[in-house]
């Protein structure tokens, strides 16, 4: 069984590495024997590269990597293969097999995520709603903004209820003018479902502008919830 190392993308809020922590533990618990360990792209340590020269240190020579993103911007097509690339010049026998991320694959939207969103939404919002807002973090990459469309859609017609996106950065509209909008057009209950893997500041900034628009609930975000452990786990096994 190859160890599997998860990269996070990482923050300066200390809340988001214990969260990507626990959801490493989470995914070795579900693979008994098997090794999983965290990384991050940015703000904290180890990086990818280091983790991958210890394994492959240690003697490991096949490693599966999975990138902790919802969609496939940047860091998926540019950060994690560089990060690889770097592993690689000092260990050559390694292979490393690199899955899908977290979010939309080919246009599909993995059940599990699905799963993972509407668990969070009921722990918020007990007493139901007619309207929702998915809050990402943010991208300028149109294919990504897409994706994120794919799931807010697919959450839509699972729940039977209209959604819009919002974006903590990058690109318009943000979760205050997203839930404005839906009570403005006659929705009563606005909830905010939060696409979101880790607690951090943008989550903070979504669930402020959220309140103050009205929202009656912001979900949490998904690290802990055991359906993405589940999502991980797909996401090993379709490494083969």
């Amino acid at each position: 069984m190859p160890p599997v190392v998860l990269v996070a993308h990482g923050s300066r809020d200390p809340r988001a590495a214990g969260a990507t922590r626990a959801l490493a533990r989470a995914v070795e618990a579900a693979r008994p024997g098997g090794v999983v360990l965290p990384s991050w792209l940015d703000h904290t340590e180890p990086g990818p590269t280091a983790v991958l020269r210890e394994l492959a240190a240690a003697g490991h020579r096949d490693v599966v990597l999975v990138p902790l993103l919802l969609t496939a911007a940047y860091h998926r097509r540019v950060d994690v293969p560089a990060a690889v690339a770097a592993a690689r010049e000092t260990a050559p026998d390694l292979t490393v097999r690199v899955t899908d991320v977290l979010g939309p694959v080919a246009g599909a939207v993995d059940d599990a995520l699905l799963a993972a969103l509407r668990r969070r939404l009921a722990e918020a919002t007990p007493g139901g709603y007619d309207a929702l807002v998915l809050a990402a973090a943010g991208t300028r990459d149109p294919r990504a903004r897409g994706s994120v469309g794919r799931v807010a859609a697919a959450l839509g017609e699972a729940l039977h209820v209209p959604v819009r996106v919002s974006y903590a950065s990058a690109a318009p509209p943000a979760a205050g003018p997203a839930v404005a909008r839906l009570r403005a057009g006659g929705a009563r209950r606005v909830a905010v479902a939060a696409y979101f893997l880790a607690p951090g500041l943008f989550h903070d900034a979504v669930v402020a502008a959220a309140r103050e628009a009205g929202a009656v609930a912001v979900a949490a975000p998904l690290t802990d919830v055991p359906d993405l452990a589940e999502l991980v786990l797909r996401r090993v096994g379709s490494a083969g």
